[in-house]
Formats: C-alpha cells, sequence, structure tokens
C-alpha cells in the first residue's frame, strides 16, 4: 500500500475509485448536478460519472455559489465520496463542510494528480491527514 500524506482535511474516512484529472474543478461550471456528470466540454473528465468517486484535481474554482453547489448535490445523493486537491480554497473547504464531504489538499508528496491514477482504490482519511491506495 502507498500512502499520502496532506493538510489535515474535513468529512469522515471514506474509500472508493479515483477519478483523475490535472484539471480545475467548479462545482457550478463544470458539473451536471442533477445527472451526477462532468458537462464542460473542455473539462478533462468531460461526460464521466463523479457519483460516489474520489475526485482527484489540481485547484478548486468559483466561491460561494460552488460551495453551496456540494450541498444541494448532498441533499439529492449525487456527491463524490470525497474531492483531494492540490490547492483547495477555503469557501469550497466550508462547503465540503456543510455538506459532510470529504476533502483533503497541500500534499507533501507533490502534485497528486500524478500520483494517483484513474481506477485506483483509495482509502481517504481528513482526521489523520491521509490518503491510502489500496490496490
Amino acid at each position: 500500500m502507498t500512502t499520502f500524506k496532506c493538510h489535515v482535511g474535513i468529512g469522515p474516512t471514506v474509500s472508493g475509485v479515483a477519478l483523475v484529472a490535472r484539471d480545475n474543478f467548479s462545482a457550478r461550471y463544470d458539473l451536471d448536478r442533477i445527472n451526477g456528470v462532468f458537462s464542460r466540454p473542455q473539462h478533462a473528465l468531460h461526460g464521466q460519472s463523479y457519483k460516489d468517486k474520489i475526485l482527484v484535481l489540481n485547484t478548486a474554482k468559483g466561491g460561494v455559489a460552488s460551495a453551496w453547489m456540494l450541498h444541494e448535490m448532498k441533499s439529492r445523493g449525487i456527491t463524490p465520496k470525497a474531492i483531494l486537491f492540490n490547492q483547495a480554497n477555503t469557501i469550497l473547504m466550508q462547503g465540503a463542510a456543510l455538506a459532510d464531504l470529504s476533502m483533503c489538499d497541500q500534499f507533501i508528496d507533490g502534485d497528486i494528480t500524478t500520483l494517483i491514477k484513474n481506477g485506483q482504490l483509495l482509502e481517504v482519511n481528513p482526521a489523520a491527514g491521509i490518503v491510502t491506495i489500496l490496490e
């Protein structure tokens, strides 16, 4: 097993399959929140489902609208299990906390979008600041 250390995050410990892109993320502009897919044609994950995945992305974009959209997605049961960023922003972290969504950033080992591959099974432990590749 490979383990990566990061800044202490928020949310519960979860496991799931990674969906990785060296792209930025906006819940407002990148997602079809009704159908659970990336909808912006220019996004590297366009057309792919984010539901129950662990998203691994470069950085968070947007502000208050992205934050409340995470909560709205959670109310409908169409969310990723966790989001891992090289660098998050405080507003999106607040939105993740409101949605009880696991989120971590600031990985010590380098660019997390190059360290984790699509389809790998991960465990995210935000309280410990640890992400583990299980297989």
